[in-house]
């Protein structure tokens, strides 16, 4: 009747072992590091970046407990937090020589203990969110007015395209600020491109002036389309952008119509955090400047003329491009790093949206024989990526750019303009530093709070159900160990509101048990055998049990669909330990149980405490 078969007691086992063996990484803490990254697409990480780290180390006298190379930086662990900030120093003096053009970003960082074996088996320790392992906050205003500026830019493109392509001649399509300015020279043209952009532009509302002009600016619907697309972007740009660079959980979320909160768990520097938040990057397309004053310029024996801008090319040279934008990174809808099918050599292939195929296709058919410059923007800063000369028209939308880069270089690209480019600049409003002691304090209160919970309800088990508490109390630790290693395998981020549901976790999960044996004991009252009782009582509370736990569960659900920050992180603790609850108090404890009753056949007791009779009268349960 109380008796497990062996399968039942090997799933025990193994959870059991598989918990222990996943929760145990969390015991090992973290050690202070100082990681050591590209702060360009152009700058190599590989194993010569260790052989700097490693002499510039030995020659101040620091020594580091490790070194290692992972795919984008170099990272070495230290002993103490004094190690790690000379070392810091030392390392930043050494890469960046020029401190207004870094070309390496060296940041504190913190790295888990967790053993290699342990850490080959996929074993993790839980992320920590800012509360608790301290990190960077930053609050991003986004500029609005220059999200309108840049689609007045993109409209006033379009409508210079279509007017050609529609033959519509016109005296010059000019932006001011968010507004478009159309000269024509006739009323009958002026008529003509005033219902085109009625028909086409549906963002621009048009007025017109007496001396042959229309003045379009955006509509307040298209505005407000506008800022909601930037906004959107710009958290969508950043979470690409930090997840890509492995910062561990990031939370990116927006505050009111224009602001964006960022919060980086770990990264104790602030400069690292602004470097990450600033490293997107953009393609531009345009036509390079070949005539004697482009060509004199770009020498450097003459200036850059009218319209046209200097850029440096890979390999020290200049490249002079008019200013007029073909393409921008809008228009990629993919790329990946690849190499060329003719000369093997690494390449980034490009793939362009319905509106960016066309635009290069008539840009191709158009310049035969002319050089076409790809240029990167990354930090503000541009480089020609590639300048070749265009050989016929190129359609299908698909585009290659190669030379002078290696594999490295190729992804470092590929996966900047994957992650996008802001759709309009951000000014940091706020920023805040949580240090790594408070939030060792934070840790050690949440830690105290879980730790004296679980041995008042402990002790309250067994004081009042005597052996049975006992189980309880043993299910109740099984339970908190299942809980720490499905957050660590899911790699969860804990803060103090996950930690107040771990509390209120063990909370349910011993009332589950309260159930189990009050159930016990009132069959022990109706006169029930040992045996029998244990059997009825724990099948009559299984359904109140999951009653009470599905409908919290469903609770929990909707804090993690609805709610976001801390409310969200509750919600995952909440939720994992009402499943957790469920596994631990029922099938767990009854095993514990039947393993302890199930094998003595001539029962006549159980340690459940004091079993009141109806009567009054208490008396010890004896079996039948």
């Amino acid at each position: 009747m109380n008796r497990y078969p062996l399968w039942k007691y090997a799933i025990i086992v193994v959870a059991l072992l598989i918990s222990a063996l996943y929760a145990l990484p969390n015991l090992f803490g973290e050690s202070p590091a100082v990681q050591v990254s590209a702060a360009r697409s152009t700058v190599r990480v590989d194993t010569s970046t260790v052989t700097v780290v490693e002499q510039t180390l030995a020659a101040q006298g620091i020594s580091s407990s490790l070194i290692q190379l992972d795919a984008n930086s170099v990272k070495a662990r230290f002993d103490s937090t004094d190690d790690q900030l000379k070392a810091r120093d030392a390392l930043e003096k050494a890469f960046n020589a020029n401190p207004a053009d870094p070309s390496h970003v060296v940041a504190l960082n913190l790295l888990p203990r967790t053993p290699a074996w342990l850490a080959s088996l996929g074993a993790s320790p839980m992320y920590l969110g800012l509360d608790l392992r301290g990190g960077v906050h930053f609050m991003l205003q986004v500029d609005m007015q220059a999200a309108l500026v840049r689609r007045a830019d993109v409209l006033a493109t379009d409508l210079r395209t279509v007017m050609r392509e529609k033959g519509l001649r016109h005296g010059g399509i000019n932006r001011s600020g968010q507004t478009i300015e159309l000269r024509a020279g006739d009323a009958q043209t002026l008529g003509a491109a005033r219902d085109l952009i009625r028909s086409q532009f549906a963002d621009l509302q048009v007025t017109e002036t007496a001396d042959f002009r229309l003045v379009g600016t955006i509509s307040p619907e298209a505005a407000r389309r506008v800022q909601d697309q930037a906004l959107k972007q710009n958290i969508t740009t950043l979470h690409n952008r930090i997840n890509e660079l492995g910062v561990a959980e990031p939370v990116i979320q927006q505050q009111g119509a224009d602001r964006i909160v960022v919060q980086l768990p770990g990264v104790q520097d602030t400069a690292k955090a602004k470097d990450i938040l600033g490293r997107t990057a953009t393609l531009e397309v345009r036509l390079v400047d070949e005539s004697v004053e482009g060509q004199a310029a770009a020498r450097g024996t003459g200036p850059v003329p009218f319209g046209a801008e200097r850029y440096p090319e890979r390999g020290g040279q200049s490249v002079v491009v008019k200013r007029e934008v073909l393409l921008t990174g809008e228009n990629l809808s993919d790329a990946q790093a690849g190499f060329d099918s003719q000369t093997q050599e690494a390449a980034v292939h490009l793939t362009l949206d319905a509106k960016g195929a066309r635009v290069f296709r008539d840009v191709t058919r158009e310049n035969v024989g002319k050089r076409m410059a790809i240029i990167l923007f990354e930090k503000g800063r541009g480089e020609v990526v590639t300048a070749p000369v265009i050989r016929g028209e190129i359609g299908g939308g698909r585009v290659q750019i190669s030379g002078a880069m290696n594999t490295v270089e190729a992804n470092d690209i590929a996966l900047l303009l994957r992650a996008g480019s802001l759709a309009a600049p951000m000014e940091i409003i706020e920023e805040r530093t949580i240090g790594p002691s408070l939030g060792a304090e934070n840790i050690s209160k949440g830690f105290h709070s879980v730790l004296w919970g679980f041995i008042a309800i402990v002790v309250f088990m067994c004081v009042y159900y005597a052996l049975f508490g006992v189980f309880s109390s043993i299910a109740l630790g099984f339970n908190v160990l299942l809980l720490v290693s499905l957050l660590s395998m899911l790699q969860a981020t804990l803060t103090l509101p996950g930690i107040a549901a771990m509390a209120l976790a063990l909370g349910m999960a011993i009332d589950s048990n309260v159930l189990i044996n009050e159930r016990i004991r009132e069959e022990l009252r109706r006169g029930a055998s040992p045996q029998v009782a244990i059997n009825t009582g724990y099948d009559h509370a299984w359904s109140t049990i999951l009653d009470s736990n599905v409908t919290s569960l469903i609770a929990g659900i909707a804090l993690l669909i609805f709610g976001s920050g801390p409310v969200r992180g509750f919600a995952v603790v909440h939720c994992l330990g009402i499943v957790t609850s469920m596994f631990s108090s029922v099938f767990f404890s009854r095993g514990v149980v039947n393993l302890w009753y199930g094998r003595q056949k001539k029962l006549k007791t159980v340690a459940i405490g004091t079993v009141w009779r109806p009567e009054g009268q208490n008396a010890p349960a004896k079996a039948d």
